[in-house]
């Protein structure tokens, strides 16, 4: 079968199954080898209620190698940059195999929102808070969410950028009532690598360095 009988077969499929959740949609009729494929969040996990869109571009050696994808919706995901969308996930790369289609690559991502494997991170400031503090990471990935992953006629929630980041907001606010502006505050803890100061000597070591 040809490259391009092989995706539009791919793409009808997509689109004769109402039940999977998963679409596909030109990025220009034109051109076949550029998509938007859309999913949902899945239940019971802080991506619950977002849409997310993942571009993907089909290689001229599709199917024998895996098409590019990346998220275009920002996440929060120990698997994915937080910053460029770039996805850490097996069977786009080393474990791709021309049986694998453009839906069970979707739905396979949809499986990662599901499963993180924060031991191999895409994103290793995200994979670090996902190890400390799990409650606070579910926190940060619902904001996250709701700001950016808003269906469409469905107003966004404005992101408070201490919850972007997952800082404790006792910590920052302890720093803007010495007269530290919020931005340098953030900026330093992102920095530093720090979400929370539970102990004095770490609470110390901020204030130095604001005071540089």
């Amino acid at each position: 079968m040809s490259r391009t009988r092989r995706i539009a077969k791919e793409l009808e499929d997509v689109r004769s199954d109402t039940n999977s959740g998963i679409r596909l949609e030109f990025v220009k009729e034109s051109d076949i080898s550029h998509f938007k494929g859309v999913f949902q969040g899945p239940p019971d996990t802080p991506y619950e209620g977002g849409e997310f869109i993942v571009d993907i571009q089909i290689p001229q050696e599709y199917p024998f190698k895996p098409p590019r994808m990346k998220f275009d919706t920002r996440i929060y995901h120990p698997n994915i940059s937080s910053q460029t969308g770039a996805i850490c996930l097996d069977i786009l790369k080393d474990a791709w195999s021309p049986v694998l289609t453009l839906k069970s690559s979707l739905i396979s991502l949809q499986s990662l929102l599901q499963s993180p494997v924060p031991t191999d991170p895409q994103d290793a400031e995200v994979a670090k808070h996902f190890m400390s503090n799990y409650e606070g990471f579910k926190a940060t990935a619902a904001n996250w969410t709701a700001s950016y992953a808003a269906p469409k006629g469905k107003e966004a929630t404005p992101m408070d950028p201490v919850e972007e980041y997952g800082l404790d907001r006792e910590l920052v606010s302890s720093f803007v009532n010495m007269g530290f502006a919020q931005d340098k505050i953030i900026e330093t803890l992102r920095r530093m690598g720090i979400k929370q100061a539970t102990d004095e000597s770490t609470h110390n070591r901020i204030l130095e360095e604001l005071l540089k």
